[in-house]
């Protein structure tokens, strides 16, 4: 089951050609993506900063705002929502839906590990439901999974997040051989050239996307393309999510707004 990420088209304005079509283009995308058919499910907040993707994470510079302390993790009032029942006793995430879980942290966070036994039995419980987490920890999966795990949950798609070779060489080692029904590879914030190659079997979707911050790190659209042609070639999905806030494309960098990013990415029409 390859999960597709979409986002809401909500305004017309200028913006620079990247790909030949007119500079007259629909755009943005809403920082949060807007998924048909979704839920979001954060049981808890707070996170680690834990490799070279999370230097300019989005989560830790909204709690800096904020005044809150994103190293402390806490469970939320959110942390029972798969199991949460309306007035007539009908769940209130609807059967069918896929549900976006730790989105704003991680699901094999150290942490946690007291509260996702619980996690589990929910997510057990809705088989009519599809969860859907992505990890930078990928090293602690066997050691926070059920007992009834055996070769995976149906309803359970794991993403393995990767930034650069290294990352990619230790983390999808390890998940290459990891007993997962539904895998994916998200290599997002995507800050060097990647070779996946060795690592795309019984992989289902790999998405690619670039690092928003003013400072962050450039995206060369060549490094996406390399990707691209890499899952072409093994006939597994791919998706272009949303440039980098600086974008290369031809030997050119490009400054684009935030609300820019899947815009361009879409202008691509690399998905495949």
């Amino acid at each position: 089951m390859a999960i597709r990420y979409t986002t809401r088209k909500i305004e017309t304005q200028r913006v620079i050609d990247f790909y030949g079509y007119s500079n007259l283009d629909t755009l943005s995308c809403q920082r949060e993506c807007e998924v048909i058919n979704m839920a979001m499910w954060n049981p808890w907040r707070g996170c680690h900063k834990h490799s070279e993707g999370c230097r300019y994470c989005y989560i830790h510079k909204g709690d800096f705002k904020r005044g809150i302390d994103t190293n402390k993790i806490v469970k939320t009032d959110n942390f029972y929502a798969p199991i949460a029942k309306n007035k007539s006793g009908a769940y209130k995430i609807k059967s069918g839906q896929t549900v976006y879980l730790c989105f704003s942290t991680d699901f094999l966070v150290e942490d946690a590990d007291e509260w996702r036994s619980e996690c589990w039995q929910m997510i057990r419980e809705r088989s009519d439901l599809h969860f859907l987490f992505l990890t930078k920890r990928i090293e602690r999966f066997m050691d926070c999974i059920p007992e009834d795990w055996n070769d995976g949950y149906e309803n359970v798609t794991v993403g393995c997040t990767v930034e650069n070779q290294d990352r990619a060489d230790y983390r999808l080692s390890i998940f290459n051989k990891l007993p997962v029904k539904h895998k994916n590879i998200i290599c997002q914030p995507l800050i060097e050239e990647i070779n996946l190659t060795d690592y795309l079997d019984n992989v289902e979707l790999v998405v690619v996307g670039g690092e928003s911050d003013r400072n962050a790190r450039p995206l060369d659209y060549a490094w996406v393309l390399s990707i691209w042609e890499q899952c072409i070639a093994r006939k597994v999905h791919f998706e272009f999510r949303q440039c980098g806030t600086y974008f290369i494309k031809d030997g050119k960098i490009y400054t684009l707004s935030t609300h820019d990013l899947c815009s361009q990415a879409r202008k691509a029409n690399i998905n495949y």
